[in-house]
């Protein structure tokens, strides 16, 4: 799963953070035990796919790997002996992903000039940390600044309102007002919405404001700091420049750097701080007294990776051309700082060699009970969703079907199966009729769904299935629910083994190979469904992301 990145368009964060305690390795005797115990069937079928793809020799699959590209040939060969239909480029399995990975090449140079007086430079570090644009190698700007609160436009709030930001920089806190709903705080607090208001506004670029002490929603300025030169990714578009939508990130202002943006303007940032300290803050929105010029440098390099992609077609000669498209990412984190026992692969088995393994006995299991379904069912093994969902986008924008065809996708990303689930917990379903045909499957198999138990950790907007959220799919996310052992279960998972060389094969507790059969059998009954159902899927009537992408919407 997506780690939560730094919003500001500025960098991601390296795989590897803080070492987690874990429980004693297990021995060479007691590892074997573990990987040749005897099971039924379909539970050493998931197990045999995790124990390849979770397995040392393939180094954590970063994409752009070779080692990714193992993986990738082995997702393709299964879905050969599952007998799906190549679904990537020109009769393959795969669809070729072109990468952009870009950083900030050198400090760059932000100098303000106000009104009256002479040019202030702002120090490197100090004052300011630069950003980076995959769409350019080198960008010069001088324009005038207006502050604009969070960049908000929407649910009711309008940070613009009263400003002519066109052909201006366009300065904001990041974040979103922690009184939205959570799943919409999440996605109008990410860099990605801030920009693209910022450019539908005429904006030139945008700089984020350090948030003060207290306030929520952004990352200090130290905490930019450290990090602020490490590499991103997107993809490639044809003239070989990255994908980058909305205006071009500037950079990170301290709040040293902001006072002095700030001076001279109408409300001083002494106050405007001081409010940005308090929950809910409201902002009016004000040109500053002075022009920012900007210098930046980006150094960037292409590279190549793989979505899997293979399709079983529908039977229904009014229905085969609509696609249900279910998703989980292939690639992790490859190898990074070692753990206390010195280990350096981030094997990420649960992550998400648990959630590729569940797609490959799906699609085993439709062919295995002989009626091919209404609709034509995608499986897609997405690349370089750690670095960003950037498989998923590259697939969502530019998909090897036609896109209007696309009627929904279920995603399976770190499904914890370490106990016996009792519910499931389907991110987004409230949005959806999708959450309706969760619920029955989850009850044919005597388990109950739950609401989003975390929704301060923004799991909708974290994982594949946004990126067709974002294309107006109806879409879901699902995971083992939390009820019973689940909570605990998922708290030691997230706080010992998540992106940690401990997400293997051989983890404490130990992986329950009876509830990765139960979790692909669930899934197979709701993908089931939803390809034979008279109606495709729908965003419930009114609902916010149906309208703000314009999916399709019940009446």
């Amino acid at each position: 799963m997506l780690r939560l990145t730094v919003p500001l368009g500025l960098i991601a964060f390296a795989a590897a953070p803080a070492l987690a305690q874990e429980a004693a390795a297990p021995t060479a005797a007691q590892t074997n035990a573990i990987l040749n115990a005897e099971l039924p069937a379909d539970q050493a079928a998931l197990k045999g796919h995790i124990q390849f793809l979770a397995s040392d020799a393939l180094r954590g699959r970063e994409a752009g790997s070779a080692e990714y590209d193992i993986a990738a040939q082995y997702v393709a060969s299964q879905f050969y002996a599952a007998g799906l239909r190549p679904a990537g480029d020109e009769g393959s399995y795969l669809q070729k992903v072109p990468l952009i990975g870009y950083k900030p090449d050198g400090h760059g140079s932000m100098t303000l000039t106000p009104k009256r007086g002479a040019p202030v430079a702002l120090v490197f570090g100090e004052d300011y940390l630069p950003a980076a644009s995959a769409a350019l190698t080198s960008l010069t700007l001088d324009a005038p600044v207006v502050f604009v609160g969070q960049g908000v436009v929407g649910l009711g709030r309008d940070d613009y309102k009263g400003v002519d930001v066109k052909g201006k920089i366009v300065a904001f806190f990041g974040g979103a007002p922690s009184a939205f709903p959570a799943e919409e705080r999440a996605h109008f607090g990410s860099a990605a919405t801030k920009a693209e208001i910022a450019r539908k506004k005429g904006a030139v670029g945008y700089i984020t404001l350090e948030t003060p002490k207290g306030g929520r929603g952004a990352y200090p300025f130290a905490t930019i700091k450290a990090a602020w030169d490490r590499e991103r990714t997107t993809w490639g578009k044809p003239d070989g420049t990255g994908y980058i939508p909305g205006a071009p990130a500037l950079g990170m202002l301290s709040q040293a750097g902001a006072a002095k943006l700030f001076a001279g303007a109408k409300l001083s940032w002494e106050k405007v701080s001081k409010t940005a300290e308090t929950d809910n803050a409201t902002f009016k929105a004000m040109p500053l007294a002075a022009t920012l010029g900007v210098a930046l440098k980006t150094a960037n390099r292409a590279y190549t990776s793989y979505n899997v992609a293979g399709t079983l077609p529908g039977s229904d000669p009014a229905l085969a051309k609509e696609v249900v498209v279910l998703t989980a990412h292939l690639d992790h984190v490859g190898v990074g700082k070692p753990n206390a026992k010195g280990d350096t692969i981030y094997n990420g088995a649960m992550d998400n060699a648990v959630g590729i393994a569940s797609l490959i006995e799906e699609a085993k299991r439709f062919k295995a009970l002989g009626k091919p379904p209404r609709r034509s069912v995608m499986f897609l093994a997405v690349t370089a969703e750690e670095k960003g969902l950037v498989g998923s986008d590259y697939f969502a924008q530019n998909p090897t079907v036609a896109k209007a065809d696309i009627v929904a996708n279920v995603n399976l990303d770190m499904p914890i199966i370490t106990y016996k689930f009792e519910d499931v917990t389907p991110f987004g379903a409230a949005h959806s009729t999708l959450g309706e045909t969760v619920a029955r499957a989850a009850a044919q198999i005597g388990v109950g769904m739950a609401g989003d138990p975390r929704p301060d950790e923004a799991f909708f907007v974290r994982s594949d299935h946004y990126r067709f959220v974002q294309q107006g799919v109806p879409s879901v996310f699902l995971w083992p629910g939390e009820k019973g052992p689940g909570k605990a279960a998922t708290d030691h998972f997230l706080s010992t083994h998540y992106h940690q060389p401990s997400d293997d094969l051989v983890q404490q507790p130990a992986i329950d190979w009876e509830s990765g059969a139960r979790f692909v059998d669930v899934n197979y009954r709701i993908a089931r469904e939803i390809a034979d159902a008279d109606a495709k899927p729908m965003w419930k009537k009114g609902d916010f992301f149906g309208t703000a992408f314009g999916g399709p919407m019940q009446k």
